[in-house]
């Protein structure tokens, strides 16, 4: 074993090596400047399409995965309406012409920002003299994490399928079933949580058992499926105007779906959820959409955390106190904007940031050859927050937006909802297929992509 180590050691400190024998010094005998990006989301990747091709920066992206993931179309996966590919695209693909960049599919465990230094999970060290923070967050127990062996979360595409072939499997259990009472908890779907990914998630399921699955099953009435959602707050959509909200609630109901507002969850079993008045609900696919956290290299910096969920509130430039050098992005970050409001964790904020990163960057290039070279620090601009509005979608043709004093529900909502993903996604193949899948979804209520793949164990 320990043989087996100190090759896998010797091997990183191979790469190491061969990573910085490769910088090229610039026009003036100056080396470019190493920025190390973590994360390949849209904070991470926006950045680093800025940074791309310019000669001043040497640039590494590392993610834990080899593609960027379109989160919020992640649900659509969830429920069999797209396929994996249709909202993934490879980093490397989409970086291949940025000569100046370098992907590495890694996770980041350990950060040393005293020494400018990162390690891998692969042993590799990472040297930077900047470094972009935008890690993204992870599912949040609340201080339980023993729940999470009982729920499914939906953060990643292995997430998503996972939720899939769980609901298509126990829907084909329960064709086989003669039990009635094993037949209702195969039939039972708990969502925890009433934001965007629960209200988005519950309104899709309805959709696919009530259309597009009504027709497949002999032995089973799919519309008997219970998808049940809970929400510890009084209202849905709590970031929403109160007359969204109740718009959701109304619309989720006429769909079928059994809405639980105030009701806590105590704690999570195997198939059973239990809430804090006493009363507990058994279901065969519990999915855990009631909050998440910072990914944990927040606490390595050792910076005050902004809140519980370990959020940092960085300094108006985005880099981090007494850290000049460290950026943070997405949904790491706690800053108020010039209303004072918090910026919400959504793509075109991280979008933004990423945007703003590489600018600063940029322009401290800029000033290293000017009289203003010692200044570059205070020279830094506050990063501007352009609020592009919040939406989630509530089934089909109905959806909610909000952006500014503009309040929009219904069909309207909707087509505004379906032009702004596909704007956001990345890559014109991915633009196509996400818009004809909607397109023949739409027109056949059939999907496509009900294909259960089985677990390797």
């Amino acid at each position: 074993m320990e043989g087996v180590l100190e090759e896998n050691s010797a091997g990183a400190g191979a790469l190491s090596q061969e990573l910085r024998s490769r910088r090229v010094p610039g026009p003036h005998g100056e080396y470019p400047r190493r920025v190390l990006i973590i994360g390949g989301g849209f904070a991470g990747l926006e950045c680093a399409r800025r940074l791309s091709n310019d000669r001043r920066f040497e640039v590494t992206i590392i993610d834990k995965t080899n593609h960027h993931l379109f989160q919020p179309l992640l649900y659509q996966v969830a429920t069999a309406s797209l396929a994996a590919p249709d909202i993934a695209r490879s980093l490397r693909q989409i970086l291949m012409k940025a000569s100046n960049v370098t992907v590495l599919m890694d996770e980041i465990t350990d950060l040393s920002p005293e020494i400018h230094e990162a390690q891998g999970k692969s042993g590799q060290v990472y040297e930077y003299d900047y470094l972009f923070l935008a890690a993204g967050v992870q599912t949040s127990f609340f201080g339980r994490p023993e729940w999470e062996a009982h729920t499914l979360g939906l953060k990643s595409l292995t997430e998503a399928q996972g939720i899939r072939r769980c609901v298509l499997s126990n829907l084909e259990k329960a064709e086989l079933t003669e039990c009635e009472d094993e037949r209702r908890r195969l039939m039972t779907v708990v969502i925890a949580g009433g934001g965007p990914t629960g209200v988005e998630l519950s309104g899709a399921f309805t959709d696919l058992v009530h259309r597009s699955l009504r027709d497949d099953f002999r032995r089973i009435d799919t519309s008997d499926l219970r998808v049940i959602l809970v929400e510890g707050s009084e209202r849905l959509l709590g970031a929403y105007s109160e007359k969204q909200s109740a718009y959701a609630l109304k619309r989720l109901e006429a769909l079928g779906v059994e809405i639980r507002t105030g009701t806590v969850v105590a704690d999570v079993t195997e198939q059973c959820v239990h809430f804090a008045d006493g009363s507990k609900l058994e279901a065969a696919a519990i999915i855990w959409a009631a909050g998440t956290e910072a990914n944990p290299l927040t606490r390595q910096l050792g910076v005050p955390l902004a809140d519980r969920a370990g959020r940092l509130a960085p300094e108006a430039d985005l880099s981090l106190p007494g850290f000049p050098e460290v950026f943070v992005g997405g949904d790491l970050v706690s800053l108020k904007d010039s209303k004072g409001n918090l910026i919400p964790g959504v793509a075109p904020a991280a979008v933004q940031m990423g945007r703003h990163v590489a600018a600063v960057l940029k322009e401290e290039s800029r000033l290293e050859n000017t009289r203003f070279k010692e200044q570059k620090l205070e020279l830094r601009p506050r990063f501007r927050y352009f609020d592009k509005g919040i939406m989630a979608i509530i089934g089909k043709n109905a959806a909610v937006v909000s952006s500014g004093k503009l309040r929009l529900t219904g069909f309207l909502a909707w087509l505004g909802w379906l032009f702004i993903h596909i704007l956001f996604l990345v890559g014109f193949r991915n633009k196509l297929s996400v818009l004809l899948g909607w397109a023949f979804a739409y027109a056949r209520n059939t999907p496509d992509t009900r294909i259960i793949v089985q677990k390797q164990e």
